[in-house]
């Protein structure tokens, strides 16, 4: 008697273990057609992101935190992370570019650019950037959209030559915006996980 109460409970235990394991997980419901949704994110003009940056470029590769701030016609990214690019602060206002790196020099212009490059291990695509990270194609360039129909948001974006994976969604107000999205382009990936958006 005592065994068939021991069985019972342990079935009772991994039951609910499976439960737990195929339940769902949470996703914001849609908040609206995709038709309106897009053009409304891409006028978005200010927003703040706090989260974790993973690239591979060129056979190297680093992690760093990342805070964005947007403001109008101004990208603000700070990144914190080892190989020298701890304490990289990137500040793009249209095609005017400055930085302060790892070493406290402010570069601005060509020089900027170059360091970027040279830190980063490619050219970084700032523009349009400050869309994809919202879910949404630069409105300025054509683009390939794959779209969750049910969601009403975006699963894939291809743009520029890059290739824009979005896999998770998290609520931010009243928007649906990225959680995790995935950039790739040649031999360059980039990971992006947003621990916290502020609009």
């Amino acid at each position: 008697m005592r065994r068939k109460a021991l069985g019972a409970g342990t079935l009772l235990a991994l039951a609910m273990l499976t439960a737990c394991r195929t339940l769902p997980t949470t996703t914001p419901p849609p908040s609206g057609p995709w038709q309106e949704r897009r053009p409304q994110l891409q006028a978005l003009a200010h927003f703040e992101l706090r989260g974790r940056v993973a690239l591979s470029a060129n056979g190297t590769g680093f992690n760093a935190n990342l805070r964005w701030v947007e403001d109008g016609a101004r990208s603000q990214l700070a990144l914190e992370g080892p190989l020298g690019v701890g304490g990289m602060h990137i500040d793009a206002t249209g095609d005017e570019l400055e930085i302060v790196n790892a070493r406290g020099e402010r570069l601005s212009s060509a020089a900027a650019h170059a360091e970027l490059v040279n830190r980063l291990g490619f050219d970084v695509p700032l523009a349009s950037l400050r869309y994809w990270v919202l879910g949404v194609p630069d409105p300025a360039r054509p683009s390939e959209e794959t779209l969750d129909e049910p969601q009403q948001r975006l699963s894939a974006l291809t743009q520029d030559g890059w290739h824009i994976a979005y896999a998770a969604y998290t609520a931010a107000g009243a928007q649906t915006l990225p959680a995790r999205l995935t950039l790739e382009r040649e031999s360059v990936r980039v990971r992006l996980l947003v621990e916290d958006w502020q609009l």
